[in-house]
């Protein structure tokens, strides 16, 4: 049970910050000029692909999330993400420090001691941002994930058309794909 929560955990947070890529010599750019002092500040998880098995099991019964960016004395972000799991808000902290280019990042796992990398491939800041985190969850376990943050609980149609032509572009089927839905529970409301 344990694994299942921190892999949900990390789909969240990965999520949240999520790195796609289906093939390790695959290249996927980042956000040109990417700014991170406009990246901070709340994001729902609106919408995730992954290619794990968990996920694809479990995708039909997560909810919405809230993940909070906040930025480190270091350089780095601190990923705060809070989600309902068995009736009851959890919250977990990341903290993502710089790796290459701007907006891109990378965290250890609490649970499987790995390094695991996300980027911010796409975002205007104010609507909408495309994440991709690629790490692995134990030998041989590696896994994929792509995250649409919306700055509301209700990202506009146009929106979730991108998300789910880039997710198509990262090679993953079109039944990958969940767009979470709101909740009163564990997230406060738009600002």
């Amino acid at each position: 049970m344990a694994t299942l929560r921190t892999l949900w955990m990390g789909l969240v947070l990965l999520g949240v910050l999520g790195v796609l890529q289906t093939r390790a010599e695959a290249q996927v750019s980042v956000q040109p000029n990417f700014q991170q002092d406009k990246f901070l500040g709340r994001w729902f998880t609106a919408g995730l692909a992954s290619n794990s098995s968990w996920f694809q099991e479990k995708k039909a019964a997560l909810p919405m999330c809230t993940s909070v960016v906040a930025p480190t004395a270091d350089g780095g972000l601190n990923l705060t993400v809070t989600f309902l799991r068995k009736d009851q808000c959890e919250t977990r902290t990341l903290l993502l420090q710089p790796e290459g280019p701007p907006g891109c990042y990378s965290y250890t796992s609490q649970h499987w001691g790995s390094v695991n990398k996300v980027q911010v491939v796409e975002t205007d800041y104010s609507e909408y941002a495309l994440l991709r985190t690629e790490g692995t969850k134990g030998p041989g376990q590696d896994f994929h994930i792509a995250t649409l943050y919306s700055r509301t609980q209700t990202p506009r149609a146009e929106v979730k058309e991108k998300f789910a032509a880039f997710v198509k572009a990262q090679g993953f089927p079109e039944d990958a794909i969940a767009f979470l839905p709101q909740t009163d529970k564990c997230v406060e409301g738009d600002q």
